[in-house]
């Protein structure tokens, strides 16, 4: 099939107010740049009956078109998607506007101890670089130090922070649209007599990612897959979507001659077979173009702080400039993976 021809980005005036490129690195159809007329038409209808529903936030037209291509641009699909993400961001532990901006996870360098989750530079398509370490999880060590409901909140405010700045930042550098991770979800370690609390906790949490941020997963590499996992897999991925399917690679021990061709060996930590070595260690550092004087620019969210409003929705977190949403971490790669249809700690698909 030819690719989609290049299409002008006609921004909204009243919701679009992006400090970003706009088209998207890849042409594909319904991405950003990449839109047909009849899309860019469902968008609108789309965004009309939502302000017909009184929501206010949100409805610039990169999130839109995310939530139209999560429902194959079934309007009626995305409006229900949609309003039921604004309930559940109105009512997550407060509120996810205010909750990005007060959560304070004193509590990480410990939690990483027994659950690495984290962001880390990009691949070699600017996208940022998301890795979890499920064979360290160790439930009964966490509970001592946090609570799966701390765990959940950051991993939500980690998927808003993934939508802003991480990827403004790496949409500048890389002079294009970019609006998804790519994941490495790490499996060494997870033995039969850790699976069931393993793949249990995912699935509990695996909800977030896949209704609330779709199209947020780029590719996913499942490495160190135990004996059986791609048996497993084989039967799981018949119910996916085959695009989604494109974007899930499952690896077992011999993984990293596939990591380094999407991954510069720069850029990825040693541990997995590349170079990088940060300073107090990868996991902590949360280094990325985000960091970068010279691509970052302050959230959107940290920006609407003092211009809160009583109206019912929230601010533009997902919207403008910098705009909303795995990256993430969190735990959810597998489970946002079997989004778009799919498990994702992060990224939805």
């Amino acid at each position: 099939m030819a690719a989609p021809q290049p299409r002008e980005f006609k921004p909204d005036p009243k919701y679009d107010d992006y400090d970003f490129p706009t088209t998207a690195a890849i042409p594909l159809s319904g991405h950003p740049g990449y839109t047909t007329a009849e899309q860019d038409a469902q968008v609108f209808q789309l965004r009309s009956t939502l302000e017909g529903l009184g929501y206010t936030e949100r409805l610039d037209t990169l999130t839109l078109l995310r939530f139209l291509r999560a429902r194959k641009f079934n309007v009626e699909l995305s409006k229900q998607m949609f309003t039921d993400c604004e309930k559940w961001r109105k009512e997550f532990a407060g509120g996810v506007d205010e909750l990005v901006r007060t959560f304070d996870y004193t509590e990480k360098p410990e939690v990483f101890k027994y659950y690495p989750q984290y962001y880390h530079k990009t691949d070699k398509d600017g996208r940022p670089l998301y890795i979890e370490q499920l064979g360290k999880v160790d439930l009964n060590a966490l509970a001592k130090i946090t609570s799966q409901e701390r765990m959940a909140q950051n991993l939500v405010v980690e998927y808003e922070k993934m939508a802003d700045p991480r990827l403004p930042a790496c949409s500048r550098k890389a002079g294009s649209l970019l609006e998804t991770s790519c994941t490495i979800m790490d499996l060494h370690g997870v033995g039969l007599g850790k699976a069931t609390s393993v793949y249990g906790y995912l699935q509990s949490i695996s909800g977030i990612s896949q209704n609330y941020y779709p199209e947020r997963l780029g590719r996913l590499y499942v490495i160190n897959a135990p004996w059986g996992f791609s048996t497993i897999w084989g039967i799981i991925k018949r119910w996916l979507d085959p695009v989604t399917v494109q974007k899930i690679h499952i690896l077992g021990s011999g993984y990293q001659k596939e990591l380094l061709a999407q991954i510069p060996a720069e850029n990825l930590p040693k541990q997995f077979g590349g170079q990088c070595e940060c300073q107090g260690g990868c996991a902590l550092s949360d280094a990325g173009p985000w960091q970068d004087p010279q691509w970052a620019k302050p959230p959107k969210w940290a920006k609407a702080k003092e211009e809160k409003t009583d109206a019912p929705t929230i601010d533009n977190t997902n919207n403008p400039g910098p705009t909303s949403a795995d990256g993430s971490t969190g735990p959810a790669a597998m489970g946002a993976a079997v989004d778009a249809s799919a498990p994702a700690t992060q990224p939805a698909a």
